[in-house]
């Protein structure tokens, strides 16, 4: 695939990928929303279906959809190294659009909130117990579990172009929906699970320069190099080990 239609079909993959998945907590958060008070259970849910549809339909680009993703596979040597800027572009640009299109369709709720200044939460993740290491560490390891799956399972494969065959290939896409909701629901708690840089790293941008929710808090940019780094170095052990693992190749 050609590089400009990469960073296209990622870039629609993500934006549905992110407008989805913080759509599910908006609806949960907001009042005046049918969804006000859903709970976990409704937006780890909400958040698997999300990769569902993002991957569904970015499945011409292989559905990468997360910087972790792609670079997991480029070091296990199933995407090209060239490729990859084009990846992320795609992926940080849907991230941005995805969140955008969250507050077009959540405006009204936005206007009549009453607690704004804690939106940010609706878009991008943060700590229960603020610790940075610790914090660091969840994240690595949830990362690591996803991009592990994705890339070991039985099953696991990719074309020469990057376009992963996920492990247990009946279920597809639905599989990895299947992990992320678990991930979310055994291992979300402290971080909010992130486990994709651009998943939090769009919408924080798009928080901070492009949504005019009035009355906004901060984009907490302290916290912001967490979500990035934890998962690219999760997604890049869990590269090194299907590099080294016979049975991953």
């Amino acid at each position: 695939m050609n590089p400009g239609s990469i960073v296209l079909w990622e870039l629609i993959g993500t934006a549905i990928l992110v407008l989805l998945g913080t759509g599910v907590v908006a609806n949960v958060t907001l009042t005046k929303t049918y969804g006000h008070a859903g709970g976990t259970l409704m937006v780890t849910f909400g958040w698997g279906f999300a990769v569902f549809a993002g991957a569904s339909m970015a499945n011409a680009s292989g559905a990468h959809l997360n910087p972790a993703v792609t670079l997991g596979l480029a070091i296990a040597g199933k995407v090209a190294w060239s490729l990859t800027p084009f990846y992320l572009l795609g992926q940080l640009a849907g991230g941005i659009v995805g969140a955008v299109l969250c507050w077009l369709v959540y405006k009204l709720q936005f206007d009549t909130y009453a607690d704004n200044e804690h939106t940010l939460g609706i878009f991008s993740t943060a700590p229960n117990v603020r610790n940075a290491p610790w914090n660091l560490v969840t994240e690595i390891i949830g990362t690591f579990v996803l991009v592990g799956w994705i890339l070991l399972s039985p099953g696991a494969a990719a074309t020469t172009g990057g376009v992963p065959h996920f492990g247990n290939s009946a279920l597809g896409y639905a599989g990895v929906s299947f992990v992320v909701m678990g991930i979310g629901q055994s291992l979300g708690g402290p971080t909010g699970y992130a486990i994709n840089p651009v998943r939090d790293l769009g919408p924080r941008i798009a928080y901070a320069f492009l949504l005019p929710i009035k009355g906004k808090g901060s984009p907490d940019w302290g916290y912001s190099w967490i979500p990035v780094v934890g998962p690219l170095i999760g997604g890049g052990l869990a590269g090194l080990l299907a590099l080294i693992l016979p049975s991953a190749t």
